[in-house]
C-alpha cells in the first residue's frame, strides 16, 4: 500500500459504524504500522480475538458506541471528554440492553442492605495535607451516589484551598473500590437527569482538575469507577494485591466515572477499548507495565 492507500484506508476506519480489530505485527512497516495505530484494538494472536469478538457479538450496541467514544474523546480534552462520556452513557442507559441486564439482576437489585452509618468518605487535614478514604469496607467500597456527592465534597475542599498541597486517596477496608453500587442501577427517574447529575457533580473532573496534587493508594478490587478515578490521579501506588477491570460494557454501558477520558490517556486508546470490551482482569504487575500505575508499594509508602 502506498501513503495514498494508507490514509484512505484510515480515513474509512475512523468512520466505521462498528469496532474495528486486527492482529499486530511488530515487523510492520511504517505504512503497515500507521494502518494499525486507526483500528480500534490490536491483538497479538487469535486467540486474544476470541473473547473480544464474543463480548461484541454479546453486546454491540454497546461495543460500538464504546469504539466510537474513545476515537471521538482522543483529540478532546478532558472535560469535553467526560461531557462526551456522560452523553453515551446515558444514551445507552435508556437502550435494550442495559435494560435486559437490569431485568436479569432485579432481584438481587431489590434486596435490602444494612444501612451504614458512617460517612462514605473520610475527610481528614493533616496540616497542608487532605486524606480522602473511600469508607464502605462492607461493600468493597461500591461507588454509591452518597460516596460520589462526598468525594466531589472533599476534592471541592482541595480545589478551593492553595495551601492543601497535596491530596491523599485511598479505600479503607480490603479493597479500594469494587465499582458502581449496582443496588443503584436504574434508580434514577431518566437518563437526562442522570447526565445533568454527572454535569454537576463529577468527582473524575474534580480530580483531573488537581491532579499535580493527588496520590491514591490502591489495592484489592480496583473495578469500574474504582479503575476509572485513580487514573485521574497524577500519582498511583498500586498494592500487589490489586487488580482492574472494566465491566460496563457486560451491562449494555461503557466505563461512565471517567474512565474513557481517564484511562487512554494512560494506556492509550487501543488498549482501554480491549480491556472495556473483554471485561478481562489485570494484575499490578499488568497494570505498571502498562502505565495504568506509576509504582507498586503498600499503604505505608502513601505516608512516606
Amino acid at each position: 500500500m502506498d501513503e495514498a492507500d494508507v490514509e484512505r484506508a484510515r480515513h474509512a476506519l475512523a468512520r466505521l459504524p462498528c469496532p474495528s480489530l486486527a492482529l499486530g505485527d511488530a515487523s510492520a512497516g511504517p505504512a503497515a504500522a500507521a494502518l494499525v495505530a486507526s483500528f480500534d484494538i490490536v491483538a497479538d494472536s487469535e486467540a486474544e480475538l476470541e473473547p473480544l469478538l464474543a463480548a461484541i457479538h454479546a453486546m454491540p450496541l454497546a461495543a460500538t458506541a464504546l469504539v466510537q467514544l474513545l476515537r471521538h474523546s482522543e483529540t478532546l480534552n478532558v472535560h469535553e471528554a467526560l461531557i462526551a462520556e456522560s452523553l453515551v452513557y446515558s444514551l445507552l442507559q435508556a437502550g435494550p440492553e442495559f435494560a435486559a441486564w437490569l431485568a436479569s439482576h432485579a432481584l438481587r437489585k431489590r434486596q435490602r442492605h444494612e444501612a451504614e452509618l458512617a460517612p462514605a468518605v473520610l475527610v481528614e487535614r493533616c496540616g497542608d495535607r487532605l486524606d480522602l478514604t473511600l469508607n464502605r469496607p462492607k461493600k468493597h467500597n461500591a461507588f454509591s451516589a452518597e460516596m460520589r456527592d462526598a468525594l466531589c465534597e472533599g476534592l471541592r475542599v482541595a480545589l478551593g484551598d492553595a495551601s492543601i498541597r497535596e491530596v491523599l486517596l485511598c479505600g479503607a477496608g480490603r479493597s479500594f473500590s469494587s465499582g458502581g453500587d449496582l443496588d443503584e442501577f436504574g434508580t434514577l427517574p431518566d437518563p437526562v437527569t442522570a447526565h445533568l447529575i454527572r454535569s454537576t457533580r463529577n468527582a473524575g473532573r474534580m480530580l483531573s482538575d488537581c491532579s499535580d496534587r493527588v496520590v491514591c493508594f490502591v489495592h484489592g478490587a480496583c473495578v469500574g469507577a474504582g479503575a476509572e478515578l485513580p487514573a485521574f490521579a497524577g500519582r498511583v501506588i498500586a498494592a500487589p494485591d490489586a487488580y482492574f477491570q472494566l465491566p460496563e460494557a457486560s451491562m449494555g454501558l461503557v466505563p461512565g466515572a471517567g474512565g474513557t477520558a481517564s484511562i487512554p490517556r494512560r494506556i492509550g486508546r487501543q488498549r482501554t477499548a480491549a480491556l472495556a470490551l473483554s471485561g478481562r482482569r489485570i494484575d499490578a504487575e499488568t497494570a505498571l507495565r502498562w502505565g495504568l500505575v506509576d509504582e507498586l508499594g503498600n499503604r505505608h509508602d502513601l505516608r512516606a
